[in-house]
């Protein structure tokens, strides 16, 4: 056969490796080809696309710098992992390498249980379930997450935090394209006896922090946030109140450039009867610019079409 024929067969080869590349990822297990999942992170075996299993009993987090695949078997438990500067544990603390990662399957017992140190995209948190945390899901400066089909019981504060799922930048970027959905966030709101209070707990947010000045976002859009539950109640609720959804930009004068800043994201299809504060925009303009529609409760718009919401409002 003449050599045009092995070029072209070669490189039939190469697209087939690159279209069946997810095929060809490894499976790992955490106890038993690793010890920790820290320690198969930073194994040089471990490669991009792979998975691993975390088997069931109680492990330390990770700093994560590979875009794999963490998945909880058996009733895998998170309680403890890198600790952030506040002095709070963390369970997975995903670095800008993690593009991509997907975490599913695992308990998180931790106080900020899911965060990212850089602005890391195309994140998947799905199926996990958090149990007191003061922030479950944390999405800072984060475009194009899922975070789906997760539990999320009880939340405390410490000053700060009692929060579900939060989608918020400080950086200046653009943080956009993040879908929120089938979530269940329900319990109690347990204040800190020494909180001094001054703000509010969410069940989920999406945040413009310009506080103290930080750079805040050049923009946050096209964020939905489709079909959730949320039920929460505070227990000392004058000093910390709990909303079921909150959708704020902190500067005092939002008209300033850029503006807006949170626009033509969409709220839709959730269930907020459960939490007696339901939804808070601040400031109020801000329900000019988004869709917020076709929720259960006390409701904002007028029943926008289903289309608006994507497929998950469909």
């Amino acid at each position: 056969m003449g050599k045009k024929f092995w070029t072209l067969m070669a490189s039939a080869l190469a697209l087939s490796l690159i279209l069946t590349g997810r095929a060809l990822a490894t499976t790992w297990e955490v106890p038993g080809n690793f010890a920790t999942i820290q320690e198969a992170i930073d194994s040089p075996t471990v490669l991009r696309g792979d998975r691993i299993l975390v088997g069931p009993g109680n492990f330390e987090g990770v700093e994560l710098t590979k875009s794999v695949e963490i998945k909880g078997i058996g009733g895998a438990v998170i309680n403890s992992g890198p600790m952030h500067p506040a002095g709070l544990s963390q369970g997975f603390r995903l670095m800008a390498e993690s593009d991509g990662a997907t975490i599913s399957h695992l308990t998180f017992t931790t106080d900020l249980s899911i965060m990212n140190g850089a602005a890391v995209d195309d994140v998947t948190v799905t199926h996990c379930t958090f149990l007191n945390c003061i922030q479950a899901v944390s999405n800072w400066c984060g475009s194009s997450w899922e975070i789906s089909h997760n539990l999320i019981i009880d939340l405390r504060t410490r000053n700060g935090g009692g929060i579900g799922i939060l989608v918020a930048d400080r950086f200046g970027g653009i943080v956009k394209d993040n879908v929120v959905s089938h979530n269940k966030i329900y319990g109690t709101l347990h204040v800190d006896p020494n909180d001094g209070g001054g703000y509010a707990g969410s069940g989920i947010v999406i945040y413009a922090d310009f506080r103290w000045g930080m750079a805040g976002a050049a923009e946050i859009k096209n964020n939905r946030v489709v079909k959730n539950t949320v039920g929460l109640v505070s227990d000392n609720p004058d000093v910390v109140d709990v909303h079921a959804f909150e959708l704020t930009d902190t500067r005092d004068n939002i008209s300033a450039d850029p503006y807006p800043v949170l626009f033509d994201n969409a709220i839709g299809f959730n269930d907020f009867r459960g939490t007696e504060s339901q939804i808070l925009l601040t400031p109020e303009e801000l329900a000019d610019c988004n869709e917020i529609s076709r929720n259960l409760g006390d409701n904002r718009g007028h029943g926008a079409h289903p289309s608006v919401f994507g497929p998950g409002g469909n």
